[in-house]
């Protein structure tokens, strides 16, 4: 390809957030009926492990030419380029977080839609469109666990050669 020059991204997107569920209330024993069983209703009152097995990484972009382009790493691992980037390097991996906590819960997960990456000569690019493949209702299993994948669009224009890195917050709560 003339004209071509390859855009290095060693993107290191991690950042997770635990946060505690609401404390856990005491048995009364000053009741009618006093007992020394825990609670059936009502969460436990655990705290929510947020755990990052991998960073959404594009590996390297190849730049065809001068002029802004994307390229968009989905949940699923499919990949797509656009305008001046042309394709996207063969080690691209979608970033994957695993939540553990109480059996059967439901959670919330946050994430920010959009983050800026910083080189260390100072050059920014955004990370737009930020994804996950997480259902609606979100929900730990048996077990207490839940693992889901995240992706985004990265947004390129001018001469951004070198490694870019950001933080991408992550929040898991019980709601």
């Amino acid at each position: 390809m003339v004209g071509s020059k390859p855009l290095f991204l060693a993107l290191a997107i991690v950042a997770a957030t635990t946060i505690a569920g609401p404390p856990a209330r005491g048995q009364c024993r000053l009741c009618d009926e006093p007992t020394t069983l825990p609670r059936a209703e009502g969460p436990s009152g655990g705290d929510v492990e947020v755990r990052v097995e991998s960073s959404l990484n594009f590996d390297r972009l190849l730049i065809a030419g001068p002029g802004s382009g994307a390229a968009t790493l989905r949940p699923n691992g499919s990949s797509g380029a656009e305008g001046s980037v042309s394709q996207l390097g063969p080690r691209a991996t979608v970033g994957m977080v695993t939540v553990h906590g109480d059996p059967d819960r439901a959670v919330r997960a946050d994430l920010p839609r959009r983050i800026e990456l910083f080189a260390m000569n100072g050059a920014k690019l955004t990370l737009e469109d930020v994804t996950t493949d997480l259902p609606p209702n979100p929900r730990l299993d048996a077990a207490g666990n839940l693992t889901f994948r995240f992706g985004g669009r990265l947004v390129v224009s001018g001469d951004a050669d070198g490694p870019y890195r950001g933080d991408l917050p992550i929040t898991v709560e019980y709601p």
